[in-house]
């Protein structure tokens, strides 16, 4: 009888080979998914930050290259008046480039 532990010899390896594919099969289906869940949330949030963060520097970057350029033909505070003014132009513009596009793929 081999379902009997008294006559079958490998019946202590047997069940544990099916407990511990048991448990295997229950952590592939549960643990993984939600490991792989946070991972993806986390390097995703990073990402954001990372690329906000960059873009601040660009924007900011941009603001300060403006300035310096036109500080050789105005005195320095209209060329902060004049950068802020453009860079604040530029982004009004690609503003409402999106806002356009919005409704571009529905209208079609």
């Amino acid at each position: 009888m081999p379902g009997n532990p008294l006559t079958d010899p490998n019946w202590a390896a047997e069940t544990t080979d099916t407990v511990v594919r048991f448990v295997d099969n229950v952590k592939a289906k549960t643990t993984k998914p939600a490991v792989l869940a946070a991972r993806g949330l986390v390097f995703g949030l990073l990402a954001a930050f990372l690329g906000l963060f960059a873009l601040l520097l660009v924007l900011i970057g941009l603001t300060r290259g403006i300035q310096a350029a036109l500080d050789a033909v105005v005195d320095h505070h209209r060329s902060v008046y004049i950068s802020y003014f453009i860079v604040g132009g530029l982004l009004s513009l690609i503003g409402l480039l999106l806002f356009k596009k919005r409704n571009a793929e529905t209208a079609s």
